[in-house]
């Protein structure tokens, strides 16, 4: 019975694994994720899953064949059921939605799977290291709290008979200090990965309340996808218009303001982030930049051009720009993002976001060069 119930779980677990890959870019689009989030677990709405099996009838409905007719007649339509959008307003409940839990990291494994993700190269920082124990063996000598009771006692057992002082009638077993043994471990020193992802975004007037949700599920998935990848993982961000400053999470997706947008303070502001808190031989480091396009001059995106080309790449793992279509937006910056550094180079990713739809085009890009 326990393996027939383990397969039946399994089957299930592959069938919800592929309901949720075949809705999966519905759920990136729409959100419904994100607002049941848990710590490390996500509540997931799916359509009602039944596993096929047979079922009997009750026995009293007559063969095949069976009832008034003669040879030849036409069949007509059964009696018994109403069709639909007949009969009379029921009171019973409905059919809902299943839900399921699913981990972050399995969320992470079925978009790797579905946009055929690479695993990232990350530097492998070997100064930064992380205390492994393991269990390797068996020992006669050690603390109390390594102490294995069930080999002690095992000991103590076969002491006791051997000495012919085990009665069965009165099975009193009383391990010495010879019977004693406890575990051994080894410790392990293990380079730890640790990443920051600092986001950058635009918040001036022509940023609507739909640009910031797009930037907002993008960035879930993105922290998905990164979190499966490395062990340690910091986020900061920043919001800009003409000025630059850091704020916490809810601030940076709630955040809208008027007037002209100057993007190089925001750089300048990621750029003092990276070399005073993220060391680039202790950390992989990500930046994540949304926009609708507008710059306040041309002086202004050289100024960037030269930050991004002589200070920032060079640090950074990766450097991705996302450009959130706006009525209100030129979508200059991305035009000169490319014509600077062309299409090949391998620490900056452009794209274009239309709308909700492009996002999982975007993660695509963004995460498809593995760095």
């Amino acid at each position: 019975m326990p393996n027939n119930m383990e397969s039946d779980l399994n089957r299930f677990r592959k069938i919800v694994r592929g309901k949720i890959k075949q809705e999966l870019r519905r759920f990136v689009a729409n959100g419904e994720l994100i607002g049941r989030q848990g710590k490390k677990l996500v509540s997931i709405p799916l359509p009602r899953i039944d596993l096929p099996r047979f079922q009997f009838g009750s026995g009293d409905g007559g063969g095949v064949g069976q009832g008034k007719g003669d040879v030849g007649d036409e069949v007509g339509q059964g009696q018994g059921e109403p069709q639909p959008g007949q009969g009379e307003a029921g009171q019973g409940e409905g059919q809902h939605a299943l839900e399921v839990e699913v981990s972050l990291e399995e969320l992470a494994s079925l978009l790797s799977e579905e946009l055929e993700l690479p695993n990232i190269e990350n530097k492998g920082k070997k100064n930064v290291d992380s205390k492994h124990y393991k269990y390797t063996g068996i020992v006669t000598q050690g603390p109390e709290s390594l102490r294995h009771f069930k080999k002690t006692y095992r000991e103590a057992l076969k002491r006791t008979i051997a000495s012919g002082k085990y009665d069965p009638k009165n099975p009193i077993v009383v391990p010495i200090k010879d019977d004693k043994r406890y575990r051994s471990f080894k410790v392990y020193n293990e380079p730890v990965a640790n990443a920051v992802i600092i986001y950058m975004m635009d918040v001036s007037g022509s940023m609507g309340d739909e640009q910031k949700e797009i930037v907002r599920l993008t960035s879930f998935w993105l922290d998905t996808w990164l979190q499966s990848q490395y062990t340690g993982l910091d986020r900061r961000y920043i919001i800009h218009d003409a000025t630059a400053r850091e704020v916490d999470q809810n601030t940076f997706y709630r955040t809208r303001e008027s007037g002209g947008t100057l993007i190089s303070s925001a750089y300048r502001l990621a750029l003092k982030m990276m070399e005073d808190d993220y060391p680039v031989d202790e950390w992989n480091i990500y930046l994540f930049h949304f926009s609708d396009g507008d710059n306040w001059s041309g002086n202004d995106t050289n100024e960037c051009m030269k930050m991004l080309e002589a200070d920032i790449m060079p640090k950074a793992n990766l450097f991705c720009y996302g450009q959130v279509e706006s009525r209100y937006g030129s979508g200059q910056f991305l035009r000169d993002l490319q014509k600077h550094f062309g299409e090949d180079n391998n620490k900056l990713t452009l794209s274009q976001i239309k709308d909700r739809d492009a996002i999982m085009d975007a993660l695509k890009i963004f995460l498809g060069k593995g760095k």
